[in-house]
């Protein structure tokens, strides 16, 4: 028996969602979660892994869906389904970049709704046969990771980050999305505790990685510093063209320090 498709629903209108998870679930489809903006989709998204997701474009929050949609594809390749009440050329060209494989205009039927869905399920399963490698990890392995993830916008916003990264920050979700991440912490040179410069802009312009391995400490918010390794890379998407930036933050071990203590 084939498993039940699992749906994604991005909406901020109340009635709006429940109405299109009645509609979903009369056609035996499952539910996962219902998001009303689009900066938390991205993080649901890699946790609740859906077989589709259903994104409204004009959403509550700081990211419409369009943009939060071009995150969850070219990250975690999940077929995107567009609803819309717009359908203007200019905001056509801008969903075109998150490949969607269905665009649904508001108000719309039962019958409109499950083929669009029913089609974008069958076209994903053979286009994702063609995809490339995921460009900051598989979701489910970026989720469990012990070691600190970010993707941030060009400006250096989050849009991303792992479980982890709450306990390292120790700080509430709803201060980490959207939030410049020196908001947060800061890269600092812990022989002599000047603060590193921000890295990002040097990645967005240069398109190059930087990485801080020696002598490196992050310092959080909330005052705790920890010896660590950090890697600043730029991320594309299928068509080379930048998305954002990754920072990946390994704590190390005290092996690791002890072991720095004596090359220096």
């Amino acid at each position: 028996m084939a498993p039940i498709p699992r749906i994604l629903i991005v909406e901020d209108d109340d009635i709006i969602c429940n109405l299109i998870t009645t509609m979903l679930e009369r056609r035996g489809y499952s539910v996962v979660g219902r998001i009303s903006s689009g900066e938390e989709a991205i993080v649901k998204a890699a946790e609740l892994e859906p077989d589709l997701v259903l994104m409204d474009i004009s959403l509550a929050g700081q990211m419409d869906g369009v943009a939060a949609a071009r995150y969850i594809f070219q990250l975690f390749q999940y077929p995107i389904v567009f609803l819309t009440a717009l359908a203007d050329d200019k905001l056509i060209e801008r969903a075109k970049h998150a490949q969607p494989l269905g665009y649904i205009l508001k108000p719309f039927t039962d019958k409109d709704l499950s083929s669009n869905v029913e089609m974008a399920l069958y076209n994903h399963s053979i286009r994702k046969k063609y995809l490339d490698a995921y460009p900051i990890g598989e979701p489910k392995k970026l989720m469990a990771s012990l070691d600190t993830l970010l993707v941030m916008d060009t400006k250096g916003r989050i849009v991303f980050y792992n479980p982890y990264t709450v306990r390292f920050l120790d700080l509430p979700e709803n201060q980490i999305l959207m939030h410049h991440w020196r908001e947060l912490m800061m890269i600092v040179n812990d022989q002599t505790g000047e603060e590193v410069p921000d890295p990002v802009p040097e990645v967005v312009k240069q398109m190059l990685v930087v990485t801080h391995e020696f002598n490196t400490a992050v310092v959080t918010k909330a005052g705790k510093s920890r010896k660590a390794g950090v890697t600043i890379r730029p991320v594309k998407d299928d068509k080379h063209e930048l998305i954002g930036v990754f920072m990946h933050i390994r704590e190390k071990t005290l092996d690791q320090i002890k072991m720095a203590a004596k090359k220096a």
